[in-house]
């Protein structure tokens, strides 16, 4: 079952939360419609915290989640490689749970 919900990237303001190009050019997540749609059952995204947003320093949306602050899951079992944190020791997204923190 699918669910909409705000953009977590954008905060829901349908803009680039960075004004790389422009003031006004459109969030690239949502494509400028402020909401994100997401299958159920889904998890907060480990790697981001949720945000969306990279947290590697990069300008863009998080690689593991796509900018959407969550991840489809079906399960609860921690990951036993990252301890649930969907990082690996170098900062990248864990490779047993690919950065999601579940497996």
């Amino acid at each position: 079952m699918a669910k909409t919900i705000n953009c977590p990237f954008c905060s829901g303001t349908k803009k680039d939360p960075f004004d790389l190009l422009s003031p006004i050019s459109h969030c690239l997540v949502c494509n400028g419609t402020g909401r994100v749609v997401m299958e159920e059952p889904m998890k907060k995204c480990a790697f981001c915290s949720g945000t969306g947003r990279n947290p590697l320093g990069a300008r863009v949306p998080c690689i593991v989640c796509g900018g959407k602050g969550n991840n489809h899951f079906e399960g609860n079992t921690k990951c036993l490689q990252c301890k649930g944190t969907g990082k690996s020791s170098d900062g990248l997204p864990c490779t047993r749970c690919k950065g999601k923190g579940f497996s």
